[in-house]
């Protein structure tokens, strides 16, 4: 870096440190009205990190919309004191690599993490396809290797968007992965559900799902290809972070605006001790969930393995509460397989779904006999554990934009604080896809909601639920995905309108009390 270079560095720096208050305040009364903040108990690290100096650098001002530029990660998620690869393909001679952590920062939504990384380019192969099964997998090579130092105030556990610059271009996109802390004892465990966002990823044109793949979908997908743009062009400003701050759903389906960044906003803002993890982490690791209090799901995680199921379950059945802040969660089981170029473990999904008849475990789904290996539908007699069996709720369908309505049965400690009573709506929050309670979930269920909608001329309704395990955890469901727009107005109004709603914010606090304050306080690790 030049001398020049350096200077200019540092006079944006200290521009944006003296204009922050201001920017921070009229982005955070922008975008979210005040509203009443918890008191976090301590300043916890989550605490501690928001307060350094945020950034709006993070967005993309001009999206690679015809994949000017594009990478992916070599690993969803990495452990502080690890590395991870991240491998890029543009046509540019340069490019340009900024890593942030996503967060609250007062309403910036980002903090940078490293100065701007120029590299050349690297000329990358085309993907490999497997013609039977559809698997479209990358090869690349010349990867930017990123080191996570595992000691100091940095790289605090969460979110990280890689920011993709193609220099002759100015086009953008993202690399998305998590960094984990597993030393770390919080009180909340934050779960990205990755395996969703890649099966409805068509990058190569092949995804879990025919209306999306050309000419057939795959029933094998891979983690090493980049994710593609929603297929919405308004919402192209989250092309390459899967479906973390947009979504790929249909657009004539839903408004593609995403959830877990929204409830990730939300819990920094309110000062929550957070740690963060993916799915894939929760499928290898069954002793992940332990050191936490409470597990939360957020937004669309349809696509679970047999080994997500059993360390969620056993985790619940220790002590573990478990929130539900979605819908359609737990809905198709998958195998996890590893490459079949690097050897990596955990980097195929494999779902056969509607084509059953092809899965070498097949057979089972004209059988009683339960198969933590066949990929078809968990409350389909051949794997034998419907959702609702843990979830409380499961999922009934789409298409819905409505009102979820307070039930007589919710118990006062659930309302408390939000002057809500039975029949009270919380507007906009019922969609887009909806659960209801099918009769499989234990005895003591609570409904809190219960939720007309139209359906084909006729009315359905949707349920939030909530019950204690013989444990002692706290299982809460919200039954909808669109809880995350009342507490978080990130996307609106660029692909929806307003949803922020006090009463589903307050509703979010009392549920976490009740998590946290159940289960014994955990001893700091060393």
């Amino acid at each position: 870096m030049t001398v020049k270079t350096r200077r200019r560095e540092f006079l944006k720096a200290f521009c944006i440190a003296l204009a922050a208050p201001f920017i921070s305040r009229a982005a955070a009364n922008a975008k979210n009205p005040p509203i009443l903040a918890a008191t976090p108990t301590s300043q916890n690290p989550t605490v501690i990190e928001n307060q350094k100096l945020g950034t709006t650098d993070w967005q993309l001002t001009n999206p690679a919309t015809k994949r000017e530029i594009e990478g992916y990660a070599s690993l969803t998620s990495v452990n502080r004191g690890g590395e991870i690869k991240l491998f890029v393909n543009t046509k540019s001679a340069n490019y340009t690599i900024e890593i942030f952590r996503t967060g609250w920062y007062n309403g910036l939504g980002g903090r940078r993490m490293t100065h701007p990384i120029v590299r050349n380019r690297f000329r990358q192969p085309p993907p490999i396809e497997d013609p039977t099964s559809g698997l479209i997998e990358c090869d690349w090579k010349d990867p930017y290797i990123l080191k996570i130092p595992n000691s100091g105030g940095e790289w605090t556990s969460g979110v990280y968007l890689v920011k993709l610059t193609a220099n002759k271009t100015g086009k953008q996109s993202y690399i998305i992965f998590v960094v984990r802390d597993d030393k770390r004892k919080s009180d909340i465990l934050f779960q990205s559900s990755v395996t969703t966002f890649q099966a409805y990823n068509n990058w190569g044109f092949k995804s879990l799902y025919r209306w999306n793949s050309r000419r057939k979908q795959a029933y094998k997908v891979s983690f090493n290809r980049p994710y593609g743009m929603s297929p919405n062009p308004t919402a192209a400003y989250g092309v390459g972070a899967g479906e973390f701050l947009t979504n790929f759903q249909p657009k004539k389906r839903t408004s593609n605006a995403g959830w877990e960044y929204n409830t990730l906003r939300w819990l920094e803002r309110e000062g929550y001790d957070v740690t963060y993890a993916t799915d894939i982490d929760t499928h290898f690791n069954p002793d992940l969930l332990f050191s936490h209090k409470a597990f939360l799901v957020v937004g669309h995680d349809e696509y679970w393995s047999w080994d997500m199921r059993q360390n969620i379950e056993s985790a619940r059945n220790e002590g573990i509460s478990i929130g539900f802040f979605g819908s359609n969660i737990c809905y198709w089981q998958i195998r996890l397989e590893p490459s079949r170029i690097t050897k990596e473990l955990n980097r195929t999904i494999v779902a056969y779904k509607e084509l059953a008849s092809l899965d070498p475990f097949g057979e089972v789904l004209a059988s009683s006999t339960r198969d933590p290996r066949v990929t078809t539908l968990w409350r389909n007699k051949a794997v034998g554990l419907p959702e609702d069996a843990l979830i409380g709720v499961m999922y009934e369908t789409f298409q819905v934009n409505s009102d979820i309505i307070i039930d007589r049965e919710a118990p006062n400690w659930l309302l408390e604080k939000t002057g809500l009573k039975t029949g009270d709506k919380l507007r906009g929050l019922l969609g887009y896809e909806v659960d209801r309670m099918f009769g499989n979930a234990p005895q003591n269920i609570v409904r809190v909601a219960h939720s007309p909608y139209s359906y084909n001329g006729g009315t359905r309704y949707a349920d939030m639920t909530v019950y204690t395990a013989a444990s002692g955890a706290t299982v809460f469901a919200t039954g909808s995905m669109q809880w995350a727009w009342g507490l978080d107005d990130y996307n609106a109004p660029q692909l929806r309108p307003s949803r922020l709603n006090p009463g589903a914010q307050q509703i979010t606090r009392n549920v976490l009390a009740k998590m946290i304050s159940s289960r014994p306080p955990i001893t700091p690790s060393s």
